[in-house]
């Protein structure tokens, strides 16, 4: 084995154990434990691209569907990154919607949930309520009426 060939398998190495890096932000992004994407708080929609771009596996394809969803659901939704999860929201309104990486699941929470119809099964709070999707089991026509039916109402202001 020649010393040349021995630093070229070392680069490899270190560079399949380096984090993600994300798109125009150019930054390295961490997994936190669930393989939530760690992304600096931020408003808008590269935020929101980042986070989905580094979720892990299946989990990106959910949140890529998820936020094309929402976008096509509810016009001039604003986006934002507020501790490690994506916001969804209305100007004016506040936020409606947010989701969360963990290690079996993409946890969907809506905010004024316990006003849905039907309400979304998890939850124990005051109005928050969610749902755990599972790497198979968006329901799509479920989803959308629970975003139309929570981008109506008033928002958490945080």
């Amino acid at each position: 084995m020649t010393k040349g060939t021995s630093g070229a398998r070392k680069q490899r190495r270190l560079a399949a154990k380096a984090p993600p890096r994300v798109g125009s932000l150019d930054q390295a992004v961490r997994l936190l434990s669930g393989g939530n994407p760690q992304i600096a708080k931020a408003d808008g929609d590269a935020p929101v691209r980042a986070y989905i771009a580094t979720m892990p596996g299946w989990k990106s394809d959910v949140g890529r569907r998820l936020d094309a969803l929402i976008v096509r659901n509810v016009p001039g939704v604003r986006k934002a990154v507020k501790w490690n999860s994506p916001f969804y929201g209305v100007e004016g309104r506040g936020w409606f919607l947010a989701f969360h990486v963990f290690t079996r699941f993409v946890k969907v929470t809506f905010f004024r949930g316990t006003s849905l119809r039907p309400v979304p099964p998890g939850g124990t709070g005051k109005e928050a309520r969610w749902v755990d999707v599972h790497e198979t089991d968006l329901d799509t026509a479920q989803m959308v009426a629970w975003v139309k039916q929570a981008a109506r109402l008033p928002g958490w202001l945080r």
